[in-house]
């Protein structure tokens, strides 16, 4: 009797477990990172440090969702945000004058020159050998949206205002890339991200404007 209703339970659960996945889509491992992605995002736009160590645990799992689905550019990219999330969480509570925290402030005019030109450069040139020696499905859309989110995280572990100008960038691209590939979750991710990108910019504006009058000479 026991066993036959644990069978029972465990039809039920499988048979619930199959109409989720089929009715919102994606796999336990990404909505976990969906979550975790989520939460990261907001923690940045409210300038908590605790954003790093959350976006560490997301990439790692994005990069076997990625994976599966041939996005071998954002595969490494989450690599390199696990890295940039080390190095920020430090540069966050050291990186300013005489090792103190950093404060919000405006991207430098040669850091645009170097997005600019490194966006341009990395798409080409890595959108040519995805689709030359890869069976990357969309290798050009896959290498813009890697390089561009390669300086919006640069971008944000400075602490630089504009990193959330990119990150709509980025956002506005990834949403059809992601439903196109069928990450449902994902992709409705994106769409939130883009909503905390905007929101993530008042705020560090806000909070720019704040830094700026406390340090002139008038205060």
């Amino acid at each position: 009797m026991l066993r036959a209703g644990c069978q029972r339970l465990s039809l039920l659960l499988h048979s619930l477990y199959e109409f989720w996945t089929s009715a919102a889509g994606g796999t336990p491992l990404e909505w976990v990172a969906v979550i975790t992605g989520f939460a990261c995002v907001w923690l940045a736009a409210r300038e908590s440090l605790w954003n790093f160590p959350t976006a560490i645990v997301s990439c790692g799992l994005y990069i076997f969702v990625y994976y599966g689905q041939q996005l071998y550019a954002d595969c490494l990219l989450q690599g390199f945000f696990i890295a940039m999330g080390l190095y920020g969480w430090y540069e966050w509570q050291y990186g300013g004058a005489r090792h103190s925290a950093l404060v919000v402030s405006r991207t430098r005019p040669w850091e645009w020159l170097v997005v600019v030109v490194g966006v341009v450069l990395f798409t080409s040139g890595f959108g040519y050998y995805l689709k030359h020696y890869t069976n990357d499905s969309l290798p050009y859309w896959d290498s813009f949206t890697t390089a561009g989110s390669l300086a919006a995280q640069y971008l944000l572990t400075r602490k630089r205002l504009e990193n959330w100008l990119l990150w709509v960038l980025v956002d506005l691209v990834y949403v059809p890339i992601l439903w196109h590939k069928h990450l449902y979750p994902s992709s409705g991710l994106y769409a939130v991200y883009l909503v905390l990108a905007v929101y993530g910019y008042v705020e560090w504006r806000r909070a720019a404007r704040a830094a700026i009058a406390t340090t002139s000479p008038a205060a």
